[in-house]
């Protein structure tokens, strides 16, 4: 069982997983700092509040949830750019070069009987040399 868990620990896959969790972390805390400082500023002018989390309808505080989603969408926009468009391009790359690879032709292989009617013939041009 300890050894099953230590395998799996020692993929690739856990470490890159771990890696993506602490970048981001961090590109949350970036774009946080940017919606928190600079957006809900101002989209807070066009609802005349203070600050987007202090827009209310009611008790109802629908500012913080404009802001949240805001901060959805740009770390969302931000993770897609940075890393799933460029590792989709790097991907379709390979796979272009393993395909262009793959379409060259290699020396097809004789067959059994090829093989032995060279043999054969070889054989012959022995005994009568």
């Amino acid at each position: 069982m300890i050894k099953g868990f230590r395998d799996f620990i020692a993929q690739g896959n856990v470490i890159d997983l771990a890696v993506a969790v602490v970048i981001g972390a961090a590109f949350s805390a970036i774009v946080t700092t940017i919606v928190d400082n600079l957006i809900n500023p101002l989209i807070g002018l066009l609802f005349n509040a203070d600050d987007l989390n202090a827009f209310k309808i009611g008790v109802f505080g629908i500012g913080a949830v404009i802001g949240a989603v805001i901060k959805f969408l740009a770390i969302a926009l931000i993770v897609y750019f940075a890393f799933v468009m460029p590792m989709n391009k790097f991907k379709e790359r390979q796979a272009a070069k393993a395909n262009a690879g793959a379409t060259e032709a290699p020396e097809a292989l004789p067959t059994e009987q090829e093989l032995l009617i060279q043999i054969r013939d070889l054989l012959e041009k022995q005994k009568s040399a």
